[in-house]
């Protein structure tokens, strides 16, 4: 198994796109603007998007992507993309994005009988059989609105771990002391100097990640996440200064991640 980071920052500029993963080529984790790194083609083959909640940074390809493939995977017999989350956030969608008004209802375009789109709820502590030996665990996460993260079971190579957006959470760290994780993916979207706005927001700041990771047995490959664009440096300064005995990176954009059943590597 492989997965591509196309989006890892917390907002957009130049070289900077919102999060979005790539699970081989046929399964999409969040749909952020880093969806647009695919050319028409991959695109195309994207049968799943497992989506962590309903904030615009992690849905907002979504309805583009339907729109721009829609008639290629017609036209080639493929299935709808189904798109999986929490039953809030697939009614946030059809509330606010797919309502006509913001954009098209792909769920009954270009017909009702045969759309872009299928919905699909999961619920916490559900495990999603993706297919090709693939299973996905959907998480708990602590934001503002309802929200999920992902461990994706690697067998003997452990787990790959995406947190979503989330605040501190014990519910989170209950069940990863329960698993072999090979690779955490945890966001810390604000500097020290912004914690109170992190804590407002149910973000990190290093301060609280570092609270958090200390409930993290033995060494583990941490990356950080959802960085806000020209705050990389002071926030990495802060989390390098928390002296953890974890291995903690920032994410880069295109990194990809090796799953197999004897080694993970990255």
């Amino acid at each position: 198994m492989k997965i591509r980071v196309l989006g890892c920052a917390g907002a957009m500029a130049s070289g900077h796109r919102t999060t979005s993963f790539l699970l081989d080529d046929d399964v999409l984790i969040d749909a952020g603007s880093g969806v647009g790194e695919l050319p028409l083609d991959a695109m195309a083959r994207v049968d799943r998007i497992l989506i962590t909640h309903s904030h615009l940074d992690h849905v907002l390809s979504i309805g583009l992507l339907a729109d721009a493939v829609q008639r290629r995977r017609a036209q080639a017999g493929r299935p709808p993309i189904q798109v999986h989350a929490l039953p809030e956030t697939l009614d946030a969608l059809r509330k606010h994005i797919f309502n006509g008004v913001i954009w098209p209802d792909f769920t009954r375009l270009p017909s009702v009988e045969r759309p872009a789109l299928t919905f699909h709820a999961f619920a916490v502590g559900e495990r999603l059989d993706l297919g090709r030996g693939r299973c996905i665990e959907v998480l708990s996460a602590a934001h503002t609105v309802p929200a999920v993260g992902f461990a994706l079971d690697g067998g003997e190579a452990g787990y790959w771990v995406f947190t979503g957006d989330t605040g501190p959470n014990p519910a989170l760290w209950r069940r990863l002391s329960e698993l072999k994780l090979a690779h955490l993916v945890i966001e810390c979207a604000f500097g020290d100097e912004e914690c109170g706005l992190a804590g407002l927001s149910k973000h990190h700041c290093p301060r609280t990640l570092g609270a958090e990771l200390t409930r993290l047995a033995g060494s583990v490959q941490v990356h950080i996440t959802h960085i806000k664009p020209g705050e990389r440096a002071a926030v990495m300064a802060a989390v390098d200064a928390l002296r953890t005995v974890h291995r903690v990176s920032a994410l880069e954009n295109f990194q990809e991640f090796e799953l197999s059943e004897a080694v993970a590597q990255v």
